[in-house]
């Protein structure tokens, strides 16, 4: 039927009973008539564990030898789902990502894939056997082992079936893309397909069943990826879709989505910080004299305010950024005070973000305006607003996040989206 690559997280390979239910799933798909690639993640705890050891061992540490340690876990777990689909009689062998092999560059602990030689795997595949790849790793120019960063097997994974032609199936703990977190609301449905570029807003707003990472890579070359859930009977074939894809959700290109939802899905994300900068002169250059070394620090900004005051000489400039990296700006911001000239500098970590996501934004009006007047309506303010052409966020105080998610989902009637 096709090549597939199937990728397991590591709720999914914690224990070896686990490890035998993934074997099933494989099973299935090898009976269907696939070639299949496997990609699978360090058991539950593995890697936390490991990098505790690394942290234990020297506060300060070789990168190269760190990437070592971590990249054991998933090259234990390959190896023990090969030995599981052995025993089941289906031929399979474990590969390291040395042996694949992926090219990375050679930033130890963040590396990023620069290319794949697939063709030993293709090879293998076609004559029927079942590669386990080790995910979130490669190999540097170095010729060392390689770590690809938190997430960094469902990269491994897309990386893969771009290499190899093939579709890519996201195995997790959820069944599927919903509209919200069904945890806030349970009227959340599950969506049959997402387009990339809504799946790629909703990763980077704080959606977690998919990394952003892996969603660049398969709107870049168009892999099909579908999220489904590795505790879903592993029979579920028989509920697959005409095209073959599963009961899950399909991430694709628009083109392929026949009924296109204004919006899509609420996300929100509670890992946000505000920052401001009062009373700085309002001069040419100095918005870049600020956020020049805190791009230089690694600190990316979201969300930008500036406010002129009446005498128009000074402003008032506010902006978010992820909560991990507030220390770090602050200490940024404070070693600028001289040279900024700002009169005061604040901070508050009690703000979430809420996001409307639809690519039919793009094609209808007032979308805004119901966002704003629902919100008005539950008695939220609204500190700060940010925009794109499928996405809108605003900035809330965090105690009103799950009463503003829950009014949105009904607002655009999201309750009867499947």
């Amino acid at each position: 039927m096709g090549r597939l690559v199937m990728k397991f997280g590591g709720t999914s390979v914690a224990d070896i009973e686990r490890i035998r239910n993934v074997a099933r799933h494989v099973e299935r798909e090898v009976k269907a008539g696939h070639e299949v690639a496997v990609v699978v993640s360090a058991m539950a705890g593995t890697t936390d564990r490991l990098v505790g050891w690394c942290r234990e061992a020297a506060a300060v540490h070789d990168a190269r030898e760190y990437d070592a340690i971590v990249a054991s876990g998933e090259q234990v777990t390959s190896g023990l789902l090969a030995i599981v689909l052995q025993d089941m009689g289906i031929p399979a062998r474990s590969w390291h990502g040395w042996q694949v092999s992926v090219k990375t560059d050679g930033v130890h602990g963040a590396a990023r894939i620069a290319a794949i030689d697939a063709s030993e795997l293709r090879k293998r595949m076609e004559q029927g056997q079942v590669a386990v790849v080790a995910g979130f790793q490669g190999i540097g120019p170095d010729k060392r082992i390689t770590t690809l960063g938190r997430g960094g097997s469902d990269t491994s994974a897309v990386a893969l079936a771009a290499a190899l032609e093939a579709r890519c199936d996201i195995y997790t703990d959820v069944d599927g893309v919903y509209t919200t977190d069904p945890r806030i609301d349970s009227k959340a449905r599950k969506l049959d397909r997402v387009s990339y570029e809504e799946m790629l807003e909703m990763a980077s707003l704080g959606a977690k069943v998919l990394q952003t990472r892996s969603v660049e890579l398969a709107m870049v070359y168009k892999v099909p990826l579908q999220v489904r859930s590795s505790f879903e009977a592993p029979d579920a074939a028989n509920q697959n879709r005409p095209d073959g894809s599963g009961p899950g959700t399909l991430v694709c290109d628009e083109d392929s989505i026949v009924e296109q939802h204004v919006v899509s899905g609420i996300a929100y994300s509670k890992d946000e910080a505000k920052v401001s900068i009062r009373k700085v002169k309002d001069k040419p250059g100095v918005s870049a004299s600020i956020f020049g070394p805190l791009a230089e620090a690694d600190i990316s900004v979201d969300m930008i305010v500036q406010n002129v005051s009446t005498d128009g000489e000074t402003a008032n400039i506010t902006f978010t950024l992820a909560r991990k990296d507030l220390r770090k700006a602050l200490e940024v911001l404070q070693g600028l005070k001289d040279k900024v000239g700002y009169h005061e500098l604040t901070h508050s970590v009690d703000v979430s973000k809420v996001s409307v996501v639809g690519i039919g934004m793009r094609s209808h009006a007032g979308v805004a305006a119901k966002m704003f007047k629902s919100l008005a309506e539950k008695g939220i303010n609204i500190q700060a607003i940010t925009t794109s052409e499928i996405k809108i966020s605003v900035l809330i105080d965090e105690a009103y996040t799950e009463l503003a998610v829950r009014a949105l989902h009904s607002a655009y009637g999201l309750e009867g989206a499947n």
